[in-house]
């Protein structure tokens, strides 16, 4: 005679642990997810490793960065969560630089679905990028690089600042 269980609940399922020595492969594996454009699947890893390493600084920025993938595919992501790990990541120039590129990408879902606030979400993204640049280690362009392409985008779509009335402030 087969046994049933009862219907399964949220709840019931307690996460397992991993274990320190599995963080390096588990990153590995949730990098290659990343790049197989599977940012759902490589945020899962990085919490599991956040959670038995809450400093890793490789996994604080890739779920960033993972985090950020998702604003094009549509999925809801919490700006708190993102800014909570934004926050731990060591470093002026580098939290600076990763908040740069969350606006940047936030800004390219949003030109891609009409470009509503796109120009603002670009504009917020070259701030952080500067900010970056004026703190950058010698020799890196990266936060130049970044600048530079947003202001491209903004040329080429003819992206404006958007016009605020009164009826913005009506609810």
């Amino acid at each position: 005679m087969k046994k049933t269980r009862p219907p399964a609940t949220p709840d019931m399922f307690e996460l397992k642990p991993l274990h320190h020595e599995a963080v390096p492969a588990a990153l590995e594996k949730a990098n290659r997810y990343r790049l197989l454009n599977e940012p759902g699947a490589a945020e899962s890893i990085y919490l599991d490793i956040l959670s038995i390493e809450p400093d890793n600084q490789e996994a604080l920025v890739n779920i960033v960065l993972a985090m950020s993938d998702r604003f094009s595919k549509d999925y809801a992501v919490g700006e708190g969560r993102i800014q909570d790990f934004l926050s731990k990541i060591d470093g002026d120039y580098e939290r600076a630089y990763y908040t740069g590129i969350v606006y940047e990408r936030r800004a390219k879902a949003a030109l891609a679905k009409g470009g509503i606030n796109a120009y603002e979400l670009f504009e917020q993204a070259m701030e952080w990028f500067e900010k970056a640049e004026a703190i950058r280690p010698s020799g890196n362009d990266d936060p130049i690089l970044r600048w530079n392409g947003c202001a491209r985008i903004i040329k080429r779509n003819n992206l404006t600042a958007r016009e605020v009335s009164a009826n913005d402030f009506i609810e």
